[in-house]
């Protein structure tokens, strides 16, 4: 792996992995923000997305299954940013600009965690192999019917 991806992830995690354990031992006033957005059982929803966070966040930390684990906490994000950071709809506007700056933060975050989920590592990714290979099918196909053609009797 090369350095800069040993560094980048585990740096890229460290906000999941602060924020995932902080919420499970202090859910604070989440599970409020979770209520105001009209989700049901928003304590037990805190707990489960901060799980999520904490879990992905050591799995992208450490390397396993970066894509996967990346995607899952881009997943986790999208609602967190939403719930959390509702700066459209705070009135004080120095809470306004604090909530803008976190959500944007937020939002550069997902952007980080879509590189990460997008990152092959050099390998090839499974999209650009199947064009690969069906361009080289083709090709073969092709070479194969005009050899087929000149070889059958005229008729």
């Amino acid at each position: 792996m090369s350095p800069t991806r040993t560094l980048a992830r585990p740096l890229l995690a460290s906000m999941f992995i602060a924020g995932g354990a902080d919420a499970l031992r202090h859910p604070g006033a989440r599970p409020e923000l979770v209520a105001r957005a009209g989700l049901e059982d928003p304590e037990k929803l805190v707990r489960i997305n901060a799980a999520t966070q904490l879990v992905g966040g050591l799995a992208l930390a450490t390397g396993r299954l970066p894509r996967l684990s990346a995607l899952v906490l881009a997943g986790s994000l999208v609602p967190t940013t939403y719930v959390g950071h509702p700066f459209w709809s705070e009135p004080d506007k120095s809470a306004r600009g604090n909530q803008r700056v976190q959500f944007l933060k937020n939002l550069s975050m997902l952007g980080g965690l879509l590189f990460a989920a997008a990152d092959t590592g050099g390998r090839e990714s499974i999209p650009h192999a199947a064009g690969r290979i069906t361009r080289r099918t083709a090709r073969k196909t092709a070479k194969a019917a005009a050899r087929a053609k000149k070889a059958a009797p005229l008729g």
